[in-house]
């Protein structure tokens, strides 16, 4: 079965800068896609390009199969909610929803089972006749997301959609997407920037840098098992060690490190080799905190600088030997006693916890 989408080696530069460079990926039908990156790394562009706004200067776009590089946005299969929202605030809701039918000549009577069936969809039953200075953040999220449905697109393109929603109606409006996501078995590529909002909603993401794929999989995936030390860096809360390899094979290594002789998985065989420059990528909640030195492997020495209370969890961040600043994540009960600046503390975290990545 053919891809929904399949960009192939797509480039895309504005005079002398290269926004997307030589860029390919798949997305499967009802697959709930996500492009994750730091600004200006070309997801936008990219987006851009899949939504008709932009042609490629090479490469091609392919939806259900068919060639649409040069296509104009009106013919593809495609729908955008923008960030913005954009909706008409001269129209009530109703008539917000139904404009796209009645740019495509639908009669009366559909373009109302159409509307209602949206508003029912995301959960809005009522709200036909109020303009949008009368609707909340989250409920303006849901009819951009509606009007965006409404014509029955094959891919939902999402450019930043919850950004300008506070903490916790984004929270709550993620699950919402999800839902009508699956409701509707809709293929939904989502651009952001905020990776706690990628790996909440996203089956699978792509991580873009500085026009380029850097790695795509699963959020488990690229969380547990990153390509990089960059995505590492860039997904979560990842220590990055410097070290160098003293030892390396059958899927671990040794590192040398400032702060002692530590113990990794290493299984990128290849890119590392004895002598080699690397980092020890350790996650804040993989390390434990200890008030008196504990018994083991992988056990560093240092000093609480900053103490930082998050409710149901406790942050640190210890000063190792080497001057690196290393954080620590655990539960508000867990750090054996080890509190407040200036205290000298250990942490340990099991081999296996751990990932050895090239320099």
């Amino acid at each position: 079965m053919a891809a929904m989408l399949r960009v192939e080696r797509v480039a895309k530069s504005f005079g002398s800068t290269r926004a997307v460079d030589d860029v390919s990926l798949e997305i499967a039908r009802g697959d709930f896609f996500a492009l994750l990156g730091p600004s200006g790394c070309g997801k936008t562009t990219l987006m851009r390009i899949i939504a008709g706004f932009e042609t490629p200067d090479s490469g091609a776009v392919f939806l259900d199969g068919a060639d649409v590089t040069h296509a104009p946005p009106h013919q593809r299969p495609v729908n955008l909610m923008f960030q913005s929202y954009a909706l008409f605030p001269h129209m009530d809701v109703g008539a917000n929803i139904a404009y796209p039918l009645r740019r495509q000549g639908l009669a009366a009577g559909l373009v109302r089972e159409r509307v209602r069936d949206m508003l029912r969809l995301v959960q809005l039953d009522g709200f036909e006749a109020r303009k949008p200075d009368r609707l909340s953040g989250g409920q303006k999220a849901r009819v951009a997301l509606a009007r965006a449905l409404a014509a029955g697109p094959k891919l939902l393109l999402l450019d930043e959609p919850l950004a300008a929603l506070d903490r916790k109606l984004r929270e709550d409006t993620q699950f919402e997407l999800m839902q009508v996501q699956r409701d509707l078995g809709l293929s939904f590529l989502v651009v952001t920037h905020d990776q706690s909002e990628a790996m909440a909603m996203a089956g699978r993401i792509a991580v873009m840098r500085e026009g380029r794929i850097a790695q795509v999989g699963a959020p488990c995936e690229v969380y547990e098992e990153p390509a990089s030390a960059w995505v590492a860096d860039f997904i979560g809360a990842a220590n990055l060690i410097p070290a160098h390899v003293r030892v390396f094979g059958e899927g671990c290594a040794q590192l040398e490190t400032a702060a002692g002789t530590l113990s990794a998985r290493a299984p990128r065989h290849g890119d590392l080799a004895p002598g080699a420059q690397a980092f020890v990528c350790v996650r804040a909640e993989r390390l434990r905190l200890h008030a008196q030195e504990p018994a083991g492997e992988n056990v560093i020495a240092g000093e609480i600088v900053d103490e930082v209370y998050l409710g149901g969890a406790v942050e640190w961040r210890v000063r190792i030997a080497g001057d690196a600043l290393v954080r620590v994540s655990a539960p508000a009960e867990a750090g054996e006693g080890a509190r407040g600046r200036g205290w000298r503390v250990f942490l340990s975290f099991a081999p296996e916890a751990a990932l050895a990545l090239p320099a």
